[in-house]
């Protein structure tokens, strides 16, 4: 006992001399105070403050003007689900060194992280500060369960439940960074002790999440008198009955981070575009537009010293007023190209009194696409990773010359458990963190890849074969060999042919994927197989190249032709061997109308099986993101990604069944694929008889192998961060 109370006369002499040297910050053993009291200070404390626009944080004991440049970090990664929280110290301290050295100052986490978040981050931050380098800061938030917003619909639904279990998640996170909290263990959320002081690094909360209209709509209607508050450190002024429930949720937490600690810092509550509180007479969908919370109805009393800031979510491409609010679109930003996203940022800045941070912004760097602005071109996929550092810096140039408070890139990390509108039946919930899906678009938002490989990918597409040298050739005929092989993101090819015209011949690369369909030839060539094909890899040249796939087993004419009505239904596609094979798609949105327009926009899809030729090694100057295939001295290398194959789990062979006969997208456990190759001069076959075909077999696996990589992108914020500081302004958009 005679150490512990040592240890106990040590906190508090240090937290004694910090407070005499006039810092508002101050710093905690790397130990849990074994009493379990906190060493509560006399005077109150905060490290963090606002005005009426902006952001501040004490350095050096003055207040410094501080805009807000950072990332969201989530806590998933390959193999993993977030509720796993699986994330190593070392990972955490690594991604922390990098963050830094992008010039951000400032993390975003959603809600309660395990121990080893706050362990890196405090000792990363010591570090840093004994080098004469700035801290990351973090802003935390508390997160809701989005079952019980599903199940009750109504923030007072339950006897208060969702507003009660809130409020003790941000008491734990309060006591979690002062730390002096001990979590249970709790299957799919943090736990452990927690023994680090990150309070002097946090510099506000937001609480809450993307808010579902109907869950606002509910808690409003079912809570009319609701409608007041009047707590010791927020209160409402004309609320809602759900802007009311946010005031009491952050009056009690401030509330207890006062008791207890006598600290405060700035609090915001979550926001998006869909619940802001403009209005936007063209949005197509009546939900995005319902209903509105708004944040100036929650003011705060003279005992909260910090202040408060506004928290919203604003993606380019979502919703979809910001390809048809027609005062958005014909709005020209200071390059003098139409921005519809610097005129929103404008929008929301003149109906608020606080500061605004935009917490989420980001491009995702995928294969696959979802969405489109169809004025910019920053579309929710099918962007290279150059092009989204490139829209990124845009987007953060905008919120500067909007003279908004920050913004907060999302995401650090690629997260490969994430799902998708327009694919997510397409593959195996349970499995998804097992694989790579790069037509997810939401997988690959972050700056931080994780490529298959234990320290690099097993191939890289780029012409140059050396890393093929120890394959043998699948296939061979007439000297054309066809090697092939895979990881958790691709079918990789190689066809080795020296007389070969890249530019003139056509390939017709035959593969069957399932037993009982596929068709016998491809008539448009003349070409028979030796075994049905579902699909079909034509290459002709860098601009005509694509994979095809059997009629009867298109999984997007079956999901919008069959299951909805979309698309026209045709006979022959429902019918086995009909020798067609179609264009591999992708729906980009349902039909609708644009209100107050005469505009009416069709069900829209995007052929995501064209091939996208050039080099795919990340370290080629010429690198390409979204390279498919590339062609060099008689070498063709081809990536295919997996679930174009349709499969739904590569790891444990699982592929699409017969929709036709099963009336569903349904799983179906397969042992091989089968390639072949054909090579056609002047459109016709180089000899007559079907294409012989040999069976590919892949191992399966329970874990991934994955790689850490920075993207160009990284870099390309590092610098553009790096001239905000610079300049003490926003750099031109380019």
């Amino acid at each position: 006992m005679v150490g512990k109370k040592i240890g106990i006369v040590s906190i508090m002499l240090i937290a004694v001399i910090a407070i005499a040297i006039g810092l508002y910050s101050y710093s905690r053993s790397n130990h849990a105070n074994p009493s379990g009291k906190s060493d509560k200070p006399s005077e109150l404390q905060f490290i963090s403050k606002t005005d009426a626009s902006a952001f501040y944080v004490l350095k050096d004991n003055e207040w410094k003007k501080t805009f807000i440049k950072g990332v969201n970090l989530g806590a998933g990664k390959p193999g993993a689900f977030p509720g796993e929280v699986a994330i190593t110290y070392d990972e955490y301290y690594r991604w922390f060194g990098y963050i830094s050295e992008m010039n951000a100052n400032v993390i975003r986490v959603y809600t309660t992280q395990r121990p080893q978040f706050y362990n890196a981050l405090y000792d990363f931050n010591k570090q840093a500060q004994h080098e004469g380098k700035q801290p990351i800061y973090v802003i935390h938030g508390v997160w809701v369960n989005e079952s019980d917003i599903m199940t009750i619909d109504d923030a007072y639904g339950s006897k208060d439940k969702i507003l009660n279990d809130v409020v003790q998640s941000g008491k734990d996170i309060v006591d979690i960074i002062h730390g002096q909290h001990y979590l249970p263990v709790h299957k799919g959320y943090a736990d452990g002790t927690y023994t680090s002081d990150v309070s002097p690094y946090v510099i506000g909360w937001i609480l809450g999440i993307e808010w579902d209209p109907s869950f606002v709509v509910g808690t409003n209607e079912n809570n009319p008198a609701r409608n007041h508050y009047d707590g010791q450190y927020l209160y409402t002024d004309g609320a809602s009955p759900f802007e009311t429930f946010l005031a009491e949720l952050g009056d009690k937490i401030i509330g207890y981070e006062t008791s207890k600690y006598n600290m405060q810092r700035p609090v915001a509550f979550s926001n998006w575009v869909t619940t802001d509180p403009l209005k936007h007479p063209n949005e197509p969908y009546q939900n995005e537009d319902l209903v509105e919370v708004n944040v100036e109805h929650v003011k705060r009393h003279e005992a909260f010293k910090p202040g408060m800031f506004a928290s919203y979510h604003v993606y380019p491409y979502y919703p979809d007023s910001f390809s048809y609010q027609t005062d958005y679109i014909q709005f020209k930003g200071p390059d003098g190209k139409p921005d519809p996203y610097l005129a929103y940022l404008e929008d929301i800045k003149k109906v608020h009194s606080m500061p605004i941070v935009v917490s989420e912004f980001g491009i995702p760097a995928s294969r696959g696409k979802a969405h489109e602005n169809r004025i910019t071109g920053f579309n929710q996929g099918f962007i290279d990773e150059a092009t989204q550092g490139d829209m990124l810096m845009h987007m953060m140039n905008d919120i500067h010359s909007a003279n908004l408070a920050g913004g907060l890139v999302f995401s650090w990390q690629d997260e490969w458990f994430k799902r998708t509108w327009n694919n997510n039946d397409l593959d195996l919930p349970d499995s998804r963190p097992y694989w790579s899906n790069v037509q997810t678009n939401e997988q690959h938002f972050g700056l931080l890849a994780f490529d298959p490989g234990q320290s690099q990918s097993i191939r890289y597409v780029d012409g140059q074969v050396d890393d093929w040298s120890n394959d043998k050739p699948l296939y061979s005929k007439d000297g054309m060999n066809l090697y092939v092989t895979s990881d958790e993101a691709y079918v990789y090819l190689r066809i080795d042919a020296a007389s070969y015209d890249f530019d003139r011949d056509t390939l017709i690369l035959p593969i069957d994927t399932i037993g009982g369909q596929g068709n016998d030839g491809y008539s448009d060539y003349g070409v028979a197989f030796g075994s049905p094909a579902d699909f079909v890899l034509k290459i002709h040249g860098r601009n005509d190249s694509r994979l095809l796939v059997d009629a009867y087993y298109d999984n997007y004419y079956f999901r919008y032709a069959i299951q909805n009505s979309f698309l026209e239904k045709k006979e022959a596609y429902q019918q086995k061997n009909s020798g067609i094979y179609n264009p591999i798609k992708l729906a980009l949105n349902k039909p609708f109308k644009v209100p107050n327009t005469d505009q009416a926009i069709a069900f829209t899809g995007y052929e995501t099986g064209l091939l996208h030729y050039g080099i795919a090694n990340p370290s080629s100057p010429q690198f390409d993101s979204l390279s498919d295939f590339y062609y060099d001295k008689g070498q063709l290398e081809i990536r295919i990604p997996w679930q174009l194959l349709n499969v739904m789990d590569p790891s444990k062979k699982i592929i699409i069944d017969d929709m036709q006969a099963r009336g569903i997208i349904s799983p179906l456990k397969v042992d091989e694929f089968k390639f072949g190759v054909e090579r056609l001069k002047d459109g016709k076959p180089s000899v007559t008889g079907p294409v012989a075909m040999t069976a590919y077999r892949w191992p399966e696996w329970d874990v991934p192998t994955a790689h850490e990589r920075l993207k160009p992108s990284y870099y390309i914020l590092q610098q553009g961060f790096s001239n905000l500081d610079a300049g003490n302004g926003a750099q031109p958009n380019e």
